[in-house]
């Protein structure tokens, strides 16, 4: 199959842009020219450019197809829309029956006259999220001005420009020309397929896949660093932005200057990341290393002396800043800066920041004494776990809030634990950071978190589809994700009591972090359906106990004994919905007087038995022995059903099997609803 290569050339596009607008090509491409249909289709992006090639078909065949049209007798207005919509004459149409007839057809077309056609489209209503005009009064815009537009089918080029008759499109049109390295090679060059493309490229100084991009800087910096003893700080985010900023990643390791080692490393860290672009280094020990790592777009002929030099001359003027701010903040207590709060808007229908932290010291204090943390202690850092949004440093540097918060605690001589819980009670912020352990920490974490659920549930802003603008996803995981790892025994419904008035917004937030839990457990490749069948048998809302008894009821389905009671439980279950619809519910105890097998009487001994020991293991906890228990009656169960005819044609012995019935899903039914197993 030929191959379709094209790429877009343009000024420096933003790092953040690059890959989506790589999928976006794909996409868009993949639906314009799916007559030819694409497949094998690769990917490229990087500062300067978004590639894409694939192979296609190299012609589409002619076809035929057949319109009926309006009935013979219709009105001449219907005949003439019709033929006005398939751009039509009357000399095309036959009579068939009662109706007149099209016959379309199609002339082959080559795969480079529908390129040629759809590419000017779909480059001139390409998605970008921003968007720029350039020169002259074309109406074609793209993300920053495009220079070159290289596609070809095979090697040879495909003709297009991007004029539309009412602009110039800046005079591109597509050609065979691309560019290099713009300090190292500069200057234009042809390619003829995306292989060729590729080599000419790193010829010419520049790695357009940014994998391979990743790669170089990642294990280039760690040798850099490894030959200081030194190791880089993770950072994924970083590391693909550098890698969106430099076609020719050359790493460096600059110097950090010994009167500003005594910054907070976090301060250190989130200054060289936010405002240069740099990796921050650790030594064996942990600490802060006095080294950066940096990536330059140049090989040097000095080995980037002067770039080094260049480099921390600016990182000296930030860690300056940042300095002034350190010191000037450690001028007012933290405490001090808590009534500046209510100045400070947290939501407009939800107040100021100074209204939540009133709420969160109640909050907090009331969690403590669940949690085993002192109601003193988790006050007092309710209390000041916002002060430092009003502080220089957080106002530089919005990342370093709580940080900040527990670095000035520390300055002010609070309490060990009240400190570390202004900075802990955010996490847990995604997957990467762990959940608060400490009891001041937890009780705070969980008042924020659940203020901020039941507030902007109160107020209607409940996430929807894909947008979630308060994160109220990531508070409700960090709900779970505390208790679970912490394996707090606390009741969800009593926490939320304490956070909210409002019963009805109290049941919204625990029915949305019940969800969240079930598709936490669904990314773990846990059996959510188990989870939904043991919250449904009751008003459970202890996690920890919930995940246990889910994971005992696991357990039993993934044994024989489990397969078959669950098989049983469903053939019950059917029977009775069944039969209630008819003359039940049939509740109440079987009168065993009427029931004259041994199959029966053995059931429902089990069953009473079954039952006695449910309120028993259930009551202690003991989920595995409430299971065991219950596989107990699988056999009984089976002998039943091979042996007894449930719908009898003796009304009352009828009616008593039915009970029985009913009592053993009854039974079964307080420790999960085995109804909603799946599978």
């Amino acid at each position: 199959m030929p191959e379709l290569f094209l790429e877009l050339f343009s000024e420096e596009i933003p790092a953040r842009m690059q890959r989506g607008a790589a999928a976006e090509l794909e996409r868009a491409l993949t639906s314009a020219l799916g007559a030819v249909s694409p497949q094998n289709i690769a990917t490229w992006f990087g500062p300067r450019r978004v590639a894409l090639r694939a192979d296609v078909v190299a012609e589409v065949a002619a076809s035929s197809t057949t319109e009926r049209g309006p009935r013979a007798s219709a009105p001449d207005q219907a005949l003439t829309g019709f033929l006005r919509k398939h751009n039509a004459s009357r000399e095309q149409l036959r009579q068939e029956g009662d109706y007149w007839v099209l016959e379309k057809s199609a002339a082959a077309v080559s795969a480079a006259e529908l390129i040629a056609g759809a590419i000017p489209a779909l480059l001139r209503r390409f998605p970008w999220p921003k968007s720029m005009r350039w020169g002259g009064s074309s109406g074609f815009v793209w993300v920053r001005p495009l220079r070159r537009i290289t596609c070809l089918l095979d090697g040879a080029v495909i003709p297009f420009d991007l004029r539309d008759g009412t602009d110039d499109g800046h005079g591109l049109a597509s050609g065979d020309l691309t560019e290099g390295h713009r300090f190292h090679a500069p200057g234009a060059f042809a390619v003829s397929s995306a292989a060729d493309w590729r080599e000419k490229l790193t010829e010419h100084r520049v790695l357009v896949d940014a994998d391979e991009r990743k790669r170089v800087i990642a294990e280039r910096i760690a040798g850099l660093a490894a030959e200081k003893a030194l190791t880089v700080v993770d950072d994924p985010g970083l590391l693909e932005e550098v890698a969106g900023l430099v076609e020719w990643p050359v790493p460096h390791l600059g110097r950090i200057a010994d009167e500003h080692m005594d910054l907070p490393p976090e301060v250190m860290q989130v200054s060289m990341r936010v405002n240069q672009r740099y990796f921050a280094l650790r030594t064996a020990d942990g600490a802060a290393a006095p080294w950066f790592a940096f990536v330059a777009n140049i090989q040097a002929d000095d080995n980037g002396a002067a770039i080094i030099a260049g480099n921390e001359r600016v990182l000296r003027a930030r860690f300056s800043d940042a300095r002034h701010f350190w010191d000037l903040d450690r001028k007012t207590r933290l405490e001090s800066r808590v009534p500046a709060l209510d100045k400070v808007t947290f939501q407009a229908k939800l107040g100021s920041q100074g209204d939540r932290v009133r709420r969160l010291t109640v909050l907090a204090a009331a969690i403590a004494p669940l949690v085993g943390a002192d109601a003193g202690k988790a006050a007092r850092a309710a209390e000041l776990a916002k002060a430092d949004l009003t502080s220089g440093m957080v106002g530089e540097f919005p990342e370093l809030q709580g940080v900040m918060g527990r670095y000035y605690a520390v300055h002010d001589g609070e309490a060990p634990e009240v400190s570390d819980a202004v900075r802990d009670h955010y996490a847990p912020r995604g997957p990467g950071e762990a959940a608060p352990s400490a009891p001041v920490s937890v009780a705070v974490a969980l008042a924020d978190k659940l203020d901020q659920l039941t507030g902007f549930f109160a107020i209607g802003e409940k996430p929807s589809g894909s947008g979630d603008p308060y994160a109220l996803r990531r508070a409700g995981l960090g709900v779970i994700r505390i208790i679970r790892e912490n394996r707090l025994r606390v009741h969800l419904r009593a926490l939320l009591r304490m956070a909210t008035e409002d019963s009805a917004t109290a049941q919204a937030v625990f029915e949305f972090i019940i969800e969240r839990l079930i598709v936490q457990l669904r990314v773990e490749g846990a059996r959510h359906d188990i989870l939904n069948a043991v919250f449904a048998a009751g008003q459970e809302d202890d996690l920890v106990a919930l995940l246990a008894r889910a994971e005992a009821v696991g357990e039993l389905l993934a044994s024989p004994d489990g397969a078959n009671l669950l098989a049983g439980y469903r053939r019950a279950a059917n029977i009775l919905r069944i039969e209630d619809r008819k003359d039940g519910p049939h509740t109440g105890d079987p009168d065993l007087a009427v029931l004259p097998m041994t199959e029966e009487k053995l059931l429902s001994a089990a069953a009473v038995t079954m039952a006695h020991a449910a309120r028993e293991t259930l009551g202690a906890e003991d989920y595995r022995g409430a299971m065991v228990h219950m596989a107990g009656i699988r056999a009984p169960l089976d002998a039943f059903f091979e042996k007894v005819t449930v719908n009898a044609p003796e009304p009352d012995l009828r009616r008593n099997r039915l009970r029985l019935l009913n009592q053993v899903r009854s039974i079964m039914d307080q420790i999960a609803d085995f109804s909603r197993i799946e599978g």
